[in-house]
Protein backbone atom coordinates (compact mmCIF):
# COMPACT_ATOMS: atom_id res chain seq x y z
CA UNK A 1 0.00 0.00 0.00
CA UNK A 2 1.24 3.49 -0.81
CA UNK A 3 1.94 5.84 2.08
CA UNK A 4 3.36 9.33 2.60
CA UNK A 5 5.07 8.92 5.98
CA UNK A 6 6.15 6.06 8.22
CA UNK A 7 6.16 5.89 12.00
CA UNK A 8 8.23 3.27 13.83
CA UNK A 9 6.50 2.67 17.17
CA UNK A 10 8.15 -0.69 17.87
CA UNK A 11 9.02 -1.21 21.52
CA UNK A 12 6.65 1.55 22.68
CA UNK A 13 3.72 0.85 24.98
CA UNK A 14 0.39 2.66 25.30
CA UNK A 15 -0.10 5.59 25.05
CA UNK A 16 3.13 6.41 23.18
CA UNK A 17 2.19 4.89 19.77
CA UNK A 18 -1.02 6.94 19.70
CA UNK A 19 0.71 10.13 20.86
CA UNK A 20 3.40 9.79 18.18
CA UNK A 21 0.72 9.03 15.59
CA UNK A 22 -1.20 12.18 16.53
CA UNK A 23 1.98 14.27 16.21
CA UNK A 24 2.80 12.78 12.80
CA UNK A 25 -0.78 13.23 11.55
CA UNK A 26 -0.80 16.89 12.62
CA UNK A 27 2.10 17.52 10.23
CA UNK A 28 0.42 15.83 7.27
CA UNK A 29 -1.95 17.19 4.63
CA UNK A 30 -5.51 15.85 4.29
CA UNK A 31 -5.52 12.68 2.18
CA UNK A 32 -2.04 11.67 3.32
CA UNK A 33 -1.45 8.11 4.51
CA UNK A 34 0.63 7.27 7.57
CA UNK A 35 2.13 3.78 7.97
CA UNK A 36 2.68 2.76 11.58
CA UNK A 37 4.59 -0.30 12.77
CA UNK A 38 4.02 -1.20 16.44
CA UNK A 39 4.69 -4.14 18.76
CA UNK A 40 2.16 -3.35 21.50
CA UNK A 41 -0.80 -5.77 21.10
CA UNK A 42 -3.08 -3.14 22.64
CA UNK A 43 -2.34 -0.83 19.74
CA UNK A 44 -4.88 -2.68 17.57
CA UNK A 45 -7.81 -1.46 19.67
CA UNK A 46 -6.09 1.86 20.36
CA UNK A 47 -5.75 2.80 16.68
CA UNK A 48 -9.32 1.68 15.92
CA UNK A 49 -10.59 3.96 18.72
CA UNK A 50 -8.28 6.79 17.63
CA UNK A 51 -9.66 6.70 14.09
CA UNK A 52 -13.27 6.68 15.32
CA UNK A 53 -12.61 9.67 17.56
CA UNK A 54 -10.65 11.74 15.02
CA UNK A 55 -12.52 10.86 11.82
CA UNK A 56 -9.34 9.59 10.17
CA UNK A 57 -9.71 6.40 8.16
CA UNK A 58 -8.05 3.13 9.18
CA UNK A 59 -7.30 1.72 5.74
CA UNK A 60 -5.63 -1.54 6.74
CA UNK A 61 -4.28 -3.48 9.70
CA UNK A 62 -1.88 -6.41 9.45
CA UNK A 63 -0.13 -8.66 11.95
CA UNK A 64 3.12 -10.43 11.21
CA UNK A 65 4.78 -12.21 14.11
CA UNK A 66 4.88 -9.74 16.97
CA UNK A 67 4.53 -6.67 14.74
CA UNK A 68 1.36 -4.82 13.83
CA UNK A 69 1.14 -2.54 10.81
CA UNK A 70 -1.50 0.15 10.36
CA UNK A 71 -2.28 2.45 7.45
CA UNK A 72 -4.24 5.56 8.46
CA UNK A 73 -5.53 8.15 6.00
CA UNK A 74 -5.86 11.70 7.29
CA UNK A 75 -9.25 13.25 6.60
Amino acid sequence: MDFNEELDARGLNCPLPILRCKKAMNGMDAGGVLKIVATDPGSVKDFEAYCKQTGNELLDTAEEGSEFTFFIKKN
